[in-house]
């Protein structure tokens, strides 16, 4: 297939240029000369306006390859290209030239003259040999040519080859091309399957599998074949014979939904004897009214006398009108007993007709009427048939049946679920019903020693007429197809092909149940086992053995020694070779080098240039420099100036986007911004006038109006509870004044105790004052205590006075002064409290005090520096606290809201 593609197109070359010798600029990415060629390989750049053509060499082109008038010419937007064949016509940078993935071949050396490409092919090459009438050859990368040199030399082409003349003597002669495959599969595909440059193996129509090392389902052979059309099963796989293993059987049971019968010429299930279609739809799956399932899966015929019985035992449950169950056999049922009207017992072969007794049939031995219908059994010689006794033919066929006669039973049987026909060899009245033999079969059941099998035995095989087991040749354990085709041999040989052999010949193994020799697989000369990777010797066409696999080729840097059968490394200035040493080079590892004689020598390119990686050769043996009288063009030597390029509407477009974008972002921080500064000037000025909320706060409120309290306020301290500054009272606009303990951690109850003891001091002193003021010198000098009344913290003070008079706090009016309107009692961290312990000058006695200290002492707590006036005391001054209070001691409960109205 592929060879009559190929070969064509190899012998017809499209004639892409002149053969003619032109003037223009060959051009490599990064140097051009000017002066004539004929180069063909790559792709001709023209210009309208007239301007010397430019041929471009496969290479890598940017807008920012030099030389400057290269880098004009491929930014021109009127410039056209003509590519040779294998190239892809496009301007577009930038542009990869390299060839597609295929084979070319060029009239002339050094890539010129005509030239012809084939690709890829479509389908794995077998045997196939095309003749290359060329003198230059170019691969694609990643493909590797299989080429036969001369009459029998077997080379492998990696890399394109600019002169075949230098090629070593080796492998001179003519070249024909045998296949063309891609190297990026791995593992590497079987002889069945075609690589792509994908790195996937496409595998022939009947091949499966990753590397196409095995058939489908239903194929069979090295060539993977479709199993016979007549065969359901066959012997299948890449090592099976094709045999067919199981028939196919027309008309077979299945076909029409039906189980125990056959299917009719209208498609119609015809069941066999004691069968109808079930509940479940099913033709032919149930048994009759009265047939019974045996152990056998057969629908056996009831008991004389019964209509209906029992699965398995036969036990009848439903008798003919008038007969009973027998006592003994439960199977079958009694004809009634047979008397006049007197009642009188009619003899044996008559029956009760009113006064008298009638003559029974002549085919009954018992009844109950006249007619033949009316036997309750029948007479010597036949059997009950549908209630009517019938006689049975010499195979014990009863008459007008296909039933078989049982004379234990005295009815007439089924043959079988599966037999349409049976018969009894020399049938008598003393025959039973176990020497019955099938005589037919439905479809897809064979008839084997009388009875009816779904599978040949071992020692047979389906016949020809597809509905008997035949006896295989003796030779045969095991057979197909015909007698003497063995599947396995007795006397312990071993089958090959059909026949019996001591031992397995070339090409096969021995399989592992060590009956039978199994080909080895299509890849394999000779094997271990069937699978593709169990090579032990290779064929001509992949003669590497590697890892128990057969490979057509080497690696790139190696080559195949026929005298050992492995693969040998290229010398060190080979990239590629044919043969061992430096003398049989197919391409050059040095940049500096070209291939001569098969020898890798230095290059020596004329002038500036260089050899051209993957051509293998130097830029100036392609172009014909003039030596004098032509005008150099401008800028073919001048490398090209770095300019930024201009940008693409669609990088314009993004940008625009971008910014836009950021300036949205930025508009909305902004804003949240804003929105930030309005809610905490609002939450500022809310601070004062909101209503406490949360769930504990309105618990709180339940119980005040429950219990008649007073509204409690709700105080938000700054710096937590008991030891910072103190904020609004919520809905008061009064600072709240936090008296801090004097000592920190000290029991509430100790604190209201000296509370209590200091205002009955007071009392104590302000009653007695009449007494002590008469003694009012003398009491001084014994220095009784006269009790100060509380305090405010001298710090707290000064600092809300700073706060008044300064307005450290922002306000928008001036602050009236501002009443003490409770005293808290929280413990604080502060070392001064609210009320002050007494001067040690006055001991805590007021026995003879008349007065307390100045209103300077009290609220200064500093001993006056002027003598202050006295006043008397008026009346009693009443203790703050209650009895209950002063006389019983009691720990004081916090709430959670110590601050009331």
């Amino acid at each position: 297939m592929f060879a009559t593609r190929l070969f064509p197109v190899l012998l017809a070359p499209i004639l892409a240029y002149s053969q003619t010798t032109t003037s223009f600029i060959v051009c490599v990415p990064g140097q051009c000369l000017q002066g004539t060629s004929n180069v063909t390989i790559g792709a001709r750049l023209n210009t309208p306006t007239g301007a010397m053509p430019v041929h471009l060499l496969p290479g890598q082109y940017t807008d920012q390859t030099s030389p400057q008038y290269l880098h004009d010419v491929l930014t021109n937007p009127s410039v056209s290209i003509a590519a040779s064949v294998g190239f892809v016509n496009s301007t577009k940078l930038p542009l990869n030239l390299q060839l597609q993935n295929g084979f070319s071949i060029y009239e002339g050396p050094l890539y010129s003259s005509q030239a012809a490409f084939t690709g890829l092919p479509e389908a794995p090459v077998v045997n196939a040999s095309v003749p290359l009438n060329a003198k230059a050859l170019a691969i694609s990368n990643n493909l590797v040519a299989t080429i036969t040199a001369g009459s029998n030399k077997r080379i492998t082409l990696w890399e394109p080859v600019p002169d075949i003349s230098q090629l070593p003597a080796s492998v001179a002669g003519a070249l024909s091309l045998n296949n063309l495959e891609s190297v990026a599969c791995s593992p590497a595909c079987s002889n069945a399957g075609r690589c792509t440059v994908a790195g996937k193996c496409l595998c022939a129509a009947g091949f499966a599998g990753a590397s196409c090392e095995q058939c489908q389902p239903g194929f069979f052979g090295p060539k993977c074949q479709p199993c016979p059309s007549n065969c359901d099963t066959c012997d299948q796989g890449i090592s099976g014979t094709g045999r067919c293993l199981k028939p196919t059987i027309p008309n077979k049971p299945s076909t029409c939904n039906c189980v125990n019968g056959v299917c009719g010429a209208n498609g119609q299930c015809e069941c066999t004897t004691g069968f109808e279609t079930g509940a479940d739809g099913v033709a032919c799956g149930k048994c009759a009214s009265g047939f019974f399932r045996s152990s056998t899966g057969d629908c056996k015929v009831c008991g004389l006398g019964c209509n209906q019985c029992e699965d398995t035992t036969g036990t009848c449950t439903s008798c003919r009108p008038g007969f009973t169950q027998d006592g003994s056999d439960k199977s079958i049922c009694n004809a009634p007993a047979q008397v006049r009207s007197n009642g009188q017992v009619c003899p044996a072969g008559s029956f009760g007709n009113g006064a008298d007794c009638g003559v029974c049939n002549s085919a009954c031995d018992a009844c109950t009427g006249p007619s033949a219908n009316d036997c309750s059994s029948c007479a010597r010689g036949t059997i009950f048939l549908n209630g009517v006794c019938v006689t049975p033919n010499s195979d014990g066929v009863c008459e007008g049946s296909n039933r078989i006669a049982d004379n234990v039973k005295k009815v007439c049987d089924s043959c079988g679920a599966k037999c349409t026909s049976c018969r009894i060899p020399n049938f008598s009245q003393a025959s039973i019903i176990s020497a019955r033999q099938c005589t037919g079969c439905i479809a897809g059941f064979f008839l084997n020693n009388g009875e009816c099998v779904e599978t040949c035995p071992d020692g047979t095989f389906v016949g020809s007429d597809l509905k008997t087991c035949q006896a295989c040749d003796s030779s045969c354990r095991t057979c197909s197809d015909s007698a003497t085709s063995c599947l396995t041999c007795a006397n312990n040989q071993l089958a090959a092909s059909g026949r019996c052999v001591a031992t397995c010949p070339a090409g096969t193994f021995q399989s592992s149940s060590a009956s039978s020799c199994t080909t080895c697989h299509p890849d394999c000369a000779s094997c271990s086992g069937g699978e593709f990777n169990q090579c032990t010797a290779c064929p001509a066409d992949r003669p590497v053995l590697l890892n128990g696999r057969c490979l057509p080729t080497c690696t790139k840097t190696q080559f195949f020694d026929a005298a050992s059968g492995t693969c040998l490394a290229c010398d060190s200035s080979c990239s590629s070779c044919f043969g061992p040493g430096p003398a049989n080079c197919a391409a050059c590892s040095s940049a500096t080098q070209v291939l001569r004689q098969g020898s890798c020598v230095a290059a020596n390119c004329a002038g500036s240039a260089n050899v051209i990686p993957g051509l293998g050769v130097c830029l100036s043996e392609l172009v014909v420099v003039a030596s004098s009288g032509e005008q150099p063009i401008a800028g073919i030597d001048t490398p090209t100036k770095k300019s930024k390029g201009k940008l693409e509407w669609w990088q314009i477009l993004l940008m625009a986007l971008g910014c836009a974008f950021i300036l949205l972002v930025i508009i909305w921080l902004l804003r949240r911004r804003q929105k930030k500064k309005r809610a905490e000037k609002t939450r500022m000025f809310g601070e004062g006038v909101k209503k406490s909320g949360g769930w504990r706060w309105r618990l709180v409120r339940f119980g005040e109006k429950v219990f008649g309290h007073k509204r409690s306020v709700r105080a938000d301290y700054e710096g937590g509870l008991g030891g910072g500054v103190p904020s609004r009272i919520q809905g008061t606009g009064k600072k709240i004044v936090v008296v801090p303990y004097g000592e920190e951690g000290r029991p509430y109850s100790l604190r209201l105790n000296e509370l209590r003891e200091a205002e009955e001091a007071r009392g104590n002193m302000l009653i007695s004052a009449p007494m002590k003021l008469m003694n009012l010198k003398g009491e001084r000098e014994r220095g009784s205590l006269i009790i100060s009344p509380p305090m405010r913290n001298v710090g707290l003070r000064e600092r809300d006075d700073l706060v008044d008079l300064g307005g450290s706090e922002p306000r928008k009016a001036p602050k009236p002064p501002r009443p003490i309107t409770e005293i808290s009692m929280f413990p604080s961290s502060s070392p001064a409290g609210y009320y002050m312990n007494p001067p040690a000058a006055r001991p805590p006695s007021g026995s003879s005090q008349m007065s307390a200290d100045s209103l300077y002492s009290q609220m200064t707590g500093l001993p006056s520096k002027a003598p202050s006036t006295r006043q008397p005391v008026k009346r009693e001054l009443v203790s703050k606290f209650s009895m209950d209070t002063l006389g019983v001691p009691q720990e004081h409960k916090r709430s959670r809201n110590p601050f009331r109205k």
